[in-house]
Parts: C-alpha cells; sequence; structure tokens
C-alpha cells in the first residue's frame, strides 16, 4: 500500500463521517466480543453442569478457578500479542492471525468432546483474544492523525462495536444452550468469529501502510533461540502438567502467581533504571497504589463470569411470564447499560472539565463502589431461585456506574503516566493488573457458597469498600505524585 492510500484512508469519510476502513475494525471487534462474550457467558454453567445436563459434571469450585485463570490467561496474552506486533508479524498480521486462533478455539469447543475440547479451545481462544486485544484499538488509532478532530469519535463508535458484540452473543449462545445443547452454543460463537473474519480478510488490504510494518524486527540471529525458548516453556509446561503440579484446581492461583511475579520484575527494572529519575519516577510511584485498585476492582467486577452465573442459576427466580430466562443472558445486562450511559458520563466529564474529580479520586471511587454492589447481594431476599430479576438487574447497574468510573481512564492514565523508555511495559502493567484481578476472581469464587452466601458478600465487599477509600483519601498525595498529568 503507498503513502498515497494512507493519506486517502485519513481523510475517507464513508462510515459515519469516519474512515470507510472503521466499519472494517469496527465489524471484526463487534463479531470478536460475539464470540469471546458469548462462549464465556455458557462456559462456567457447562462446566459444573451434570452429564445428564449436558454439561461436564466438574466440581463448582474447580469450574469458577478454571473460568478465572481462562480470563487472567486472556490478559496476560495481550504482552505476547504486542510483542509480536512489535517484532515479528507487524499489527495487522497479528490481528488476523490472532482472529484465526479465536475461530479455531471455539470450533474446539463446539467439536472436540470432554475436557480435551476445554482444554485445546480455552487455550487458543485466550491466546488469539489477546492478540485481538492487543492490536485492534492500536489500528483504530492508525487511521487517523494526531490532529484529528474525528478520532474521539471513531474510538466511541469502536467501542460501540463491543458492546454490541457483548451483548447479543449471550443472547444467543445462552438460547441455543437452553434449547438444543452446549456444543451449538459454542458453535454460534465459531460461526460468528469466522463471519468476522470473513470481512476483515475482504478488506484488510485498505488498512494504513505502517500497520504491515514490524516496528522493532527480530534479527535473524536471534530468532531460532526465541523458538527454541517457546519449545522450552511448552515441554516445560506438560512436564508439570504430567508430574500433578499443574492441575486444574490450582490453575487459577498459577495465573495469580504468574501475573503478581511479572508485575514485580515490571516494576523492579522500571524504577531501578538509571533513566527514569525526577518526573517520571515520580509517576511511576503514583501508578503503583492504582495497580493495586485496579487489582481489587476487576477481582470483583469478573465475579459476573463466576459468582453472578452460579448466583443466576442457584438464586435468581428467573421465570417471565412462564418462561425461564436462559441464565447466560444475565451477561447481557451490563452491556446495556455501557450503551446507554458511556456517552452521560463522556457528556459530564466534558461539561465538568477541570472539576472533574483527579484519576486517583475516580479509581478509588469506583472500587469502593464495587463494594457496595457486593453489599446490594445481602438485601436480596433468601431461598432457592427467589432474589428478583430486577434486583439483579439494580446490581449490575452499580457495577456499570463503577466500571465506568474507573475503566475507561484505566488505560489513558497508563500512557500518560509512563516514562518514555518504558511505554509498552507500563501499559503490559496495566493488563496485568487486569490479569491478576481475573484470575483472582476465580480463586475467591471458590468460597462463595449458594446456601451461606452473606459472609462472602460481606467480606469482598468490605475489602473493595475500604481498599477505594484508602486511595480516595490518599487523592492529593497520589495526584502530587503524577507531576502534572491527569
Amino acid at each position: 500500500m503507498s503513502e498515497q492510500t494512507t493519506r486517502d484512508s485519513r481523510s475517507d469519510t464513508g462510515f459515519l463521517g469516519q474512515p470507510g476502513v472503521l466499519a472494517n475494525l469496527f465489524g471484526v471487534e463487534l463479531w470478536e466480543r460475539f464470540s469471546f462474550y458469548g462462549m464465556q457467558g455458557i462456559l462456567l454453567i457447562y462446566l459444573y453442569f451434570s452429564a445428564a445436563d449436558g454439561g461436564l459434571g466438574i466440581d463448582q469450585g474447580v469450574a469458577t478457578g478454571i473460568v478465572g485463570a481462562y480470563g487472567g490467561g486472556v490478559y496476560l496474552s495481550t504482552i505476547l500479542g504486542a510483542w509480536l506486533a512489535d517484532r515479528v508479524l507487524g499489527p495487522e498480521r497479528t490481528l488476523f492471525y490472532s482472529a484465526v486462533c479465536v475461530m479455531l478455539g471455539h470450533v474446539a469447543l463446539a467439536v472436540l468432546p470432554g475436557l480435551s475440547g476445554v482444554g485445546v479451545g480455552l487455550v487458543l481462544v485466550a491466546l488469539g483474544s489477546g492478540g485481538v486485544k492487543a492490536n485492534a484499538t492500536s489500528l483504530v488509532g492508525s487511521l487517523y492523525d494526531e490532529h484529528d478532530p474525528r478520532r474521539d469519535a471513531g474510538f466511541s463508535l469502536f467501542y460501540m462495536g463491543i458492546n454490541i458484540g457483548a451483548l447479543v452473543g449471550p443472547l444467543l449462545t445462552g438460547l441455543l444452550q437452553d434449547e438444543v445443547g452446549f456444543h451449538w452454543g459454542f458453535g454460534a460463537a465459531a460461526v460468528g468469529m469466522a463471519l468476522g473474519l470473513a470481512q476483515y480478510a475482504a478488506f484488510r488490504g485498505r488498512l494504513p501502510e505502517e500497520t504491515h510494518h514490524v516496528a522493532n524486527p527480530l534479527p535473524a540471529g536471534r530468532r531460532a533461540a526465541y523458538a527454541g525458548g517457546a519449545v522450552a516453556a511448552l515441554v516445560l509446561v506438560a512436564l508439570l502438567s504430567w508430574a500433578g503440579v499443574i492441575t486444574t484446581e490450582r490453575l487459577s492461583d498459577i495465573v495469580i502467581g504468574i501475573s503478581a511475579v511479572a508485575a514485580i520484575a515490571y516494576f523492579a527494572v522500571i524504577l531501578t533504571d538509571k533513566q527514569v529519575q525526577g518526573v517520571e519516577r515520580s509517576r511511576v510511584l503514583a501508578f503503583v497504589p492504582l495497580f493495586v485498585c485496579n487489582v481489587v476492582f476487576w477481582a470483583l467486577y469478573q465475579q459476573q463470569f463466576t459468582v453472578v452465573t452460579i448466583y443466576a442459576d442457584e438464586r435468581l427466580d428467573r421465570d417471565l411470564f412462564g418462561w425461564e430466562m436462559p441464565i447466560p443472558w444475565v451477561n447481557s445486562i451490563n452491556p446495556v447499560f455501557i450503551i446507554v450511559l458511556a456517552g452521560v458520563f463522556a457528556a459530564l466529564w466534558t461539561r465538568l472539565g477541570e472539576r472533574q474529580p483527579a484519576t486517583p479520586f475516580k479509581f478509588g471511587a469506583g472500587t469502593a463502589l464495587m463494594g457496595v454492589a457486593f453489599f446490594c447481594f445481602l438485601a436480596m431476599p433468601g431461598g432457592e431461585n427467589s432474589a428478583p430479576l430486577l434486583g439483579l438487574v439494580g446490581i449490575l447497574l452499580v457495577f456499570t456506574l463503577a466500571e465506568l468510573l474507573i475503566s475507561p481512564v484505566g488505560l489513558s492514565a497508563t500512557t500518560k503516566l509512563a516514562p518514555r523508555k518504558f511505554a509498552t511495559q507500563m501499559i503490559a502493567l496495566y493488563f496485568l493488573s487486569i490479569a491478576l484481578g481475573t484470575a483472582l476472581a476465580g480463586t475467591l469464587a471458590r468460597f462463595y457458597d449458594p446456601e451461606a452466601e452473606g459472609p462472602f458478600f460481606l467480606w469482598v465487599g468490605l475489602a473493595s469498600v475500604v481498599t477505594g477509600l484508602v486511595v480516595m483519601a490518599a487523592n492529593k498525595p497520589i495526584h502530587r505524585l503524577m507531576a502534572g498529568v491527569d
């Protein structure tokens, strides 16, 4: 592709006033999120439902750990996806091959029986989704120059596609699972990703030239060493699994350990670097409490796919005028609120301008509010399948309000606080906080007992509220460490 084509793509207004190729990225991300959330909506119940009900009959606590480990693995693999884009393939090809990997993972879940399908499928989907997540946003950014006034609106359209996919995916896969079986639901996720891939492949040549370039190519002489390291890592995982060190019961704990060690290593490397001094060092230190706050937030927020799913199965009254709503449909409630409220929050922050809360206060408020959402479960009536649907809808509204306080500003704050030398590593740190929190969600969910749920909601909610209040109380000193950025 020539530079002229790149300039044409940036002056194009063929998609709602945006570059026409944005429609392609919008579509592939919509279908990828459709398949991702559609699969995740039925995954947990597939693991712990009995064989008579079409599931695998795995212990419920072990099943939540698998889901948490898988979710953490998605965010861990964003680091691999970013590395492949920067050093080997370039962002455009990394996105394409990652989407292929996602589709093959859903196919494996749909056609391979038992735990073999789960193992192969979840590994492929996690690796592929990490690659898509790491590169899709940068490809959208490539469509605009830094002064293009359409940039924010373009990203808003792109994220709307994400939430449309997240809304529709669980509705369809949940209905298929409920009516004809789990593997039909997984198959629908595979078909959705195939549609996204077909559409993307037809128009991928229209992306700007820079998206096909490898920013920092891996020297040819080092490729064999990296390939050997990858093979050695796979052999080590196989040996540890054979020896019983890596087991399904320990998966979420293992992902927690890997994420925590990687995060500590990243912080150590950055803070001990002699070129990170003064203002840059101060900003990295400011990121530490935000990192911890983000871990706690995601440990509770990701319970939508563990505890909230079990709650919908065992505690929620899902009767709708004589028809029982499929369990996975609860996972489509949050995207509805995101679609409705994201613009409201954006307008609010724009209107407040410099009077809006500082970033540390938003982080703390979002985490504290997430804890309040768990306190709200304590007000729900007890008994099997007796909790009102409107009550859960209200709780998930609180989930959404908390998310909109912290999630949209997280990556933005990370890029602002990053030292020039470690811009990519700081983004990796941000994703590690989500990986750590998501895996922790799986481990925490083991302690949830529908028959005695009060202490779980109380203590988990209290931990989140206290964390949020501490960060809010430290807003001013943290903001000073940020040294002029917000």
